[in-house]
């Protein structure tokens, strides 16, 4: 993998980090409001699902390939 490459990598990588973040935020406070739209937090949870899932992702391409 390239310099640029990992450098970009990163940098998405810290800007999933910082919405997946946000959402827990909202996602607490909503959770615990009297008037709760739950279709909308069903899917912000799922919205957090999917940027954990893609984190995840590209943590392992940054991992660099060792031959054993």
């Amino acid at each position: 993998m390239h310099e640029s490459e990992m450098v970009n990598l990163k940098q998405w990588l810290e800007v999933l980090r910082l919405e997946h973040r946000d959402l827990d935020d909202v996602i607490d406070s909503m959770a615990h409001e009297r008037s709760q739209n739950q279709l909308l937090l069903c899917r912000m949870k799922k919205r957090k699902l999917a940027i954990k899932d893609q984190i995840s992702r590209l943590e392992s391409r940054l991992i660099p390939d060792l031959d054993a």
